[in-house]
């Protein structure tokens, strides 16, 4: 037998190997939150949490662009990707106790998760990205000394105060904010007015692009910057992937 490899183009739908884990986490409240990992099969170089839009409007942990970064992050850059419905959301792999608390309550499930990984992996560098919803979340509860830093796709400032954004200011830590020039809620001009309490944040307009980064380049875009904070290392991203079958010889 002789290997036969061939390429295939990365698509919406290609999922790359990975281990995949589904979890429960448990809040300081008493809900069951459900929730997935996706590990790297090489070794790992840090972990992602990911935090979803707004679930009153089709937000869950599925959400295209999380898939999409616990579909390929693993194999591509050897990062660990955790995804979870808060409270009330749900998506293909069940859903979580409790009810949507507006952005309030939700504060329990961000520390829970952290903890989570925090006693899971507890030597691991964290990162944690929030998308709409997601953002608010992280600028107001992921300040655990654990996480390194934040990155913040479409962020909306719905919830998020002066006060939260002063004490990404005061601490020091990193944040990746993704603008898209055409977002729905806060396009790239107000967003660069309100966000210039944070100097040390890195602001990136993304030409072309909307609130829901829908369509491959979009995604690619996404997934590049995410890498390039992360693991700078394993960039450019691939846009194929080998597929190793065998044949007989003749």
């Amino acid at each position: 037998m002789s290997e036969n490899v061939q390429k295939e183009i990365i698509r919406p739908s290609t999922v790359l190997p990975s281990k995949r884990e589904v979890i429960t986490i448990e809040t300081e409240d008493g809900l069951t939150l459900i929730g997935e990992v996706a590990t790297p099969l090489t070794t790992v170089v840090a972990t992602l949490l990911t935090l979803h839009p707004l679930p009153t409007h089709g937000g869950m942990m599925d959400s295209h662009l999380l898939a999409k970064a616990a579909n390929r992050l693993p194999a591509m850059a050897g990062i660990r990707v955790v995804r979870f419905n808060t409270r009330g959301s749900a998506s293909a792999l069940g859903k979580s106790e409790g009810e949507f608390g507006g952005g309030e309550s939700e504060k329990l499930d961000v520390e829970a998760a952290i903890d989570w990984i925090k006693r899971r992996f507890p030597n691991e560098p964290l990162w944690v990205m929030g998308w709409s919803f997601g953002t608010d979340l992280a600028l107001r509860y992921a300040r655990d000394p654990k996480v390194i830093g934040l990155i913040l796709l479409s962020p909306p400032l719905r919830t998020s105060g002066e006060d939260d954004l002063l004490f990404w200011k005061e601490d020091g830590r990193d944040v990746i904010a993704l603008i898209p020039e055409f977002d729905d809620y806060l396009p790239p001009e107000p967003a660069r007015e309100r966000f210039k309490i944070i100097p040390q944040l890195t602001f990136i307009p993304v030409e072309g692009a909307k609130h829901l980064w829908v369509g491959e380049p979009s995604v690619y875009r996404v997934l590049t910057e995410i890498v390039k904070v992360i693991n700078e290392r394993a960039l450019p991203l691939p846009t194929e992937y080998q597929i190793t079958g065998s044949h007989p010889q003749r």
